[in-house]
């Protein structure tokens, strides 16, 4: 493997000489030596050292961005929306997954600092955790007054610049969309209680229905992890707990696609015995069947424009932006169901009686009109 010295000899410059070229440096040397240089690194095939490259230029070339899981379909859409950004402004990505883990974030903050990456994007749900919070704003300060830049997606309590996902909106819109139905007895299918987005996203729906005259008591809102399964026994909770139950909200779409699953399981029709809604509208929410009812976030922009606000320093205040939140009507809600009420598992029950006429045969319900165009 050729080393830089043999770069060097090749071209009939110094070592000094070829790095600079090489590595970008600053420092002005002739178009000359340049192309002799850039034709010697052709002819040896010689592969730069990246960390040489970051000491050598004097701007920063990476972007760390600390998810909570990259798997996660909501995070892998805000990703691509980094990712667009960096691309087209040359920037390298560095992914870190904190698995919702607080002492991993921390810890995470601590390596891209020593990587000197040019700006820190933090891109999920922030804590409900005082003393997490204060070490994690002692460390961005830390970062920030060594010029690196932070910039937040979520609800994180930092002073900085933020795209703010209109999460508590959007539980507003959930229960305006399930009073509208008819449905009074609401269950819900919630994340991790210690979460921001969790908070946002119930408020919400909880101020929705208070609007209406409705409240809705602890006993129907089932605390899970953000996940497929942590849905499925969230929903399964709530079905023993309440067999009054028409409809489920589920505070995200992984969630809501285990609440289906699980409702598949026990034969309960969606949406002519229970009607599932969710939040975030991944791009599989309109593959499932019954095609998934849900809040629609502009994931993709969220990660773009948080990106963009990280890599420009103009402003001197922090930037705080909001992007909106809207319903997708799809296929697994419907009109509250005058039918007998769903029973626990293991209870013996007569079949549902449908005040309605039969669905259609594939349809799972009446089909109502998608903002995405056959959603």
């Amino acid at each position: 493997m050729a080393t830089l010295s043999d770069v060097a000899r090749r071209a009939g410059v110094s070592p000094a000489t070829a790095s600079r070229v090489i590595n970008g440096s600053s420092k002005p040397v002739t178009e000359e030596l340049r192309e002799r240089v850039l034709r010697a690194v052709a002819e040896l095939q010689y592969v730069p050292n990246a960390h040489a490259q970051l000491l050598a230029r004097s701007h920063r070339v990476a972007v760390g961005v600390i998810v909570h899981d990259v798997s996660d379909p909501y995070f892998a859409e805000i990703t691509r929306g980094l990712q667009r950004v960096a691309t087209d402004q040359g920037r390298l990505l560095m992914i870190c997954n904190s698995y919702r883990d607080p002492d991993r974030e921390l810890e995470y903050v601590e390596l891209l600092r020593g990587q000197q990456v040019a700006a820190i994007i933090l891109a999920g749900s922030g804590y409900h955790d005082a003393t997490f919070t204060r070490l994690l704003n002692e460390k961005l300060a830390a970062y920030e007054a060594t010029g690196g830049r932070v910039a937040v997606i979520g609800r994180h309590e930092h002073s900085g610049d933020a795209v703010m996902p209109d999460n508590r909106a959007g539980g507003r819109l959930i229960g305006a969309e399930l009073y509208e139905l008819g449905h009074r007895a609401i269950g819900v299918v919630a994340g991790p209680a210690v979460l921001t987005t969790t908070t946002d996203r119930l408020t919400g729906l909880r101020e929705s229905l208070a609007a209406h005259g409705l409240s809705l008591p602890e006993h129907r809102v089932r605390h899970a992890e953000f996940d497929r399964d942590g849905g499925v026994a969230a929903t399964a909770a709530l079905l023993d707990a309440d067999p009054e139950l028409t409809a489920i909200v589920a505070l995200n779409d992984s969630m809501a696609i285990g609440a289906l699953a699980l409702l598949r399981s026990r034969s309960v029709a969606v949406p002519r015995q229970m009607s599932v809604i969710g939040f975030d509208d991944m791009p599989i929410a309109r593959d499932v069947t019954p095609a998934l009812t849900t809040v629609r976030l502009p994931l993709v922009d969220m990660g773009a424009r948080a990106m963009s606000l990280a890599l420009d320093p103009g402003a001197a205040a922090p930037r705080v932006e909001v992007l909106p939140a809207e319903v997708v009507r799809r296929d697994s809600t419907g009109p509250a169901p005058e039918i007998t009420p769903v029973r626990p598992r293991g209870v013996g029950s007569a079949a549902p009686v449908d005040s309605r006429p039969p669905a259609a045969a594939g349809g799972g319900g009446p089909t109502r009109p998608s903002p995405r165009g056959g959603g």
